[in-house]
């Protein structure tokens, strides 16, 4: 994969890109950033909500009548609430500190990579979240199953079907 993210930038006549486009290495790069930085707003409102709401739970009176397991499980969702956080406030930190030196492919690649991480930890985050709140409310076996079918879902809709896509429009050589 090349640094500024998935294509290898050859050209063909007349400069123009296998993609179709006509742009520089640092145009490509801006408008990686511009699409990444999109992705990043809408995943981030998402994860603030959540871990929010997680950092209230503690304070409830509900939360003392908690057994052992599910206050685990309520520490490992707020450590993953705050690593997803993390991992997806990672890039706008990273391009403010490296911000005029001519980094902005390499950052664009880094950046992806930070977003990933974030978005597989939201799905730990979540998965997590929803065997917390439906052990409480259910309080029965069906929990375990109806979690990996939502975690199956998320799976499905933020990695299965790219990845089919990817597969299925591979470009032709």
């Amino acid at each position: 994969m090349a640094a500024t993210g998935g294509q290898d930038g050859t050209t063909g006549p007349g400069g123009e890109r296998r993609d179709g486009r006509r742009e520089s290495a640092d145009e490509r790069a801006d408008r990686l950033w511009s699409e990444l930085l999109q992705e990043v707003r809408v995943t981030q409102t998402g994860v603030q909500i959540l871990f929010g709401f997680l950092l209230t739970v503690v304070f409830t009176p509900r939360f003392a009548t908690l057994d052992d397991t599910d206050r685990v499980i309520y520490v490992v969702t707020v450590v993953l609430g705050a690593a997803t956080t993390g991992a997806l406030v990672g890039p706008v930190s990273f391009h403010r500190i490296v911000t005029g030196r001519r980094m902005k492919p390499q950052t664009v690649a880094w950046a992806a990579r930070l977003t990933m991480v974030g978005v597989v930890l939201l799905l730990a985050t979540v998965a997590s979240a929803l065997l917390l709140i439906l052990r409480i409310a259910l309080d029965n076996a069906a929990v375990p199953w109806l979690v990996a079918g939502v975690v199956a879902w998320l799976l499905l809709c933020w990695f299965g079907l790219p990845g089919w896509a990817l597969h299925r429009h591979k470009p032709r050589e």
